[in-house]
């Protein structure tokens, strides 16, 4: 099992790494940095920098399973369910304090390691890849202010759609470091965590009917936020992402791998995606609609797994997964789900696999981080 999660040339590699990263972002530059400097100093050099890092992912995890008890269904927001109670407004408020906490020490475990002389790549390993949950965590733990209802916000099937849109963008950055050897940190970013901070605290002083209006010409607030997403993307970071890897082979500053060699990172997400997309289009029960919370949480899952592999290879340049093992049982159960279209056992099945690659992805991740310490890293 160890041979398959770290290589003897996984270790080779991080311990020939070097952290490459640059920030250009105007709010991250004039402001977060700035804060961040200032708010590390109170922080005692005892505490390690990957605690920092865990406590901040436990925020952000306590924020989806709150809303997991309380809208499972994402139909408390929604006023064409007025049998459903709706959320009181110190779960928002709660929440826009908790990812708050959570993008503080984000911003700090960093620092605290240079602060400490305890910088190692298990660190940024261990950061990057709780990153890669939380991506898929805050979305949907955002959706619940706006409902899944169509009068204010964006169906389940749309919904589906956004969240591969944020995933995706995250994971673009580390295709980007995996051939250009630099991480290219996403003006997007900070916008983004503020303005999903913003738009919880305003529904928690006002209730979430403050995100309930129309725009003109029929944009609900819902659509609003949709398109914003997709804006970003197509504006601040995915044109961006490619222009850099072309700068990277035109100037000979990368990795400079063959085009196949370059583009292996993104077979198994595809893999991934198309196999959700053909999921939810011939899903017996519908399962977009029928358990949408189910499938968020299993996307972001697996994308943490995809992701967690590709940031292994990229940190120690070696090659990319061209497959996950996890998109097996992924595929099993899509493909018994459609052949039988018996609804309940498509369910059944689906909070199996919710089950199974939870416990696969959480023992990867102490897999490897044992492995380190195991073979004499530090984990800081």
């Amino acid at each position: 099992m160890e041979k398959e999660y770290l290589t003897k040339e996984h270790l080779i590699g991080f311990d020939n790494y070097k952290y490459s990263c640059k920030d250009t972002g105007i709010l991250s530059i004039y402001v977060m940095h700035p804060f961040w400097n200032w708010l590390v100093q109170y922080c005692p050099k005892s505490i390690a920098p990957n605690l920092l890092t865990f406590s901040g992912f436990l925020f952000t995890l306590a924020t989806f399973l709150l809303f997991t008890w309380l809208d499972y269904s994402f139909y408390a927001s929604d006023p064409d369910h007025p049998e459903v109670p709706t959320l009181p407004k110190w779960t928002f408020a709660v929440t826009g304090i908790f990812l708050f906490i959570a993008y503080t020490l984000d911003g700090i475990d960093g620092k605290q390691a240079r602060r400490t002389g305890t910088s190692s790549p298990l660190g940024e390993l261990f950061d990057h890849g709780l990153d890669s949950y939380t991506a898929g965590l805050i979305p949907a733990a955002m959706y619940s202010i706006f409902g899944r209802g169509a009068k204010y916000s964006i169906v389940p099937f749309r919904m589906f759609f956004t969240m591969w849109n944020v995933l995706i963008n995250f994971y673009l950055s580390h295709f980007e470091k995996y051939n250009t050897g630099v991480l290219f940190l996403p003006w997007g970013y900070d916008f983004s965590m503020w303005g999903t901070i913003l738009t919880f605290m305003v529904a928690g002083i006002g209730g979430h009917e403050m995100w309930q209006f129309r725009l003109p010409g029929g944009i609900t607030t819902g659509m609003m936020f949709e398109l914003l997403l997709y804006v970003s993307s197509l504006i601040s970071n995915v044109p961006v992402v490619f222009y850099n890897i072309y700068k990277s082979y035109k100037f000979k500053t990368g990795h400079m791998r063959s085009f196949t060699e370059a583009i292996r990172p993104l077979i198994p997400i595809i893999i991934f995606f198309i196999t959700t997309l053909v999921w939810v289009l011939k899903s017996p029960s519908n399962i977009v609609e029928k358990d949408p919370r189910a499938l968020f949480f299993l996307m972001g899952t697996i994308f943490s797994n995809i992701s967690c592999r590709l940031i292994v290879a990229q940190m120690s340049n070696t090659r990319c997964d061209a497959f996950n093992s996890l998109l097996i049982p992924t595929l099993a159960v899509v493909a018994v789900s459609i052949g039988t279209q018996w609804a309940l056992l498509e369910l059944f099945l689906t909070y199996i696999l919710c089950l199974v690659t939870t416990l696969a992805h959480v023992h990867y991740g102490t897999r490897v981080v044992s492995i380190f310490l195991y073979m004499g890293s530090i984990l800081i």
